[in-house]
């Protein structure tokens, strides 16, 4: 098991909260003198009789604590905490370009999806289209030249078609098949529907 608290080095680490106090514990914890950051990401609401600007967190659930050790049970103690992120049983820093980046996206003001790593379609993958007219169909992703295509296989016919789709218009919903199974395989006999 890893623990990269240190004993005079203050780093990052990500703080778990309950649902909605992200705000919350930033304010007790900043008043209390600790060096805390919570992405927000400003967000515009439209209702009936009145337009909403509202600022929420980023990712939900998280703030940043940049902390040395005998700060860490402090920090849990506040009653809005639930526990420090970990990576397996590890506890891991966060490098501070990270928390820049987050900082510089944030400062963006465009809207940002935060997805984990594991959740984002990458070549192979078994995926189903969520937008358009094509909703509902699936298929596996290709990537070629950095394009990102969706191939959909006629299986009775013997051909597949590809789609160059942007990513959002996709979502997983396999793992990712063995390596040169459909993509390399059924290369020879497709049915282009990119124009090219």
């Amino acid at each position: 098991m890893i623990n990269q608290l240190h004993e005079t080095e203050a780093r990052w680490f990500a703080v778990y909260t309950r649902y909605k106090r992200e705000k919350v514990v930033l304010k007790r914890l900043a008043e209390q003198g600790r060096e805390i950051y919570l992405p927000l990401q400003k967000v515009t609401r439209y209702y009936t009789r009145k337009i909403v600007h509202t600022e929420l967190p980023l990712i939900s659930c998280y703030i940043f604590a940049r902390v040395i050790k005998k700060e860490y049970v402090p920090i849990l103690e506040d009653p809005d905490v639930l526990f420090f992120v970990k990576q397996r049983a590890d506890l891991l820093a966060i490098p501070e370009r990270e928390i820049n980046i987050l900082k510089a996206v944030t400062g963006e003001g465009i809207p940002v999806e935060v997805n984990k790593m594991e959740d984002l379609p990458r070549e192979g993958d078994e995926v189903e289209i969520i937008q358009g007219r094509l909703f509902g169909m699936k298929g596996f992703l290709l990537e070629t030249r950095n394009r990102k295509i969706v191939v959909i296989e006629l299986e009775t016919l013997g051909m597949a078609l590809q789609l160059q789709l942007p990513l959002e218009h996709v979502r997983k919903t396999g793992k990712r098949k063995a390596h040169g199974d459909n993509a390399e395989g059924k290369a020879k006999n497709r049915f282009n529907l990119m124009g090219k």
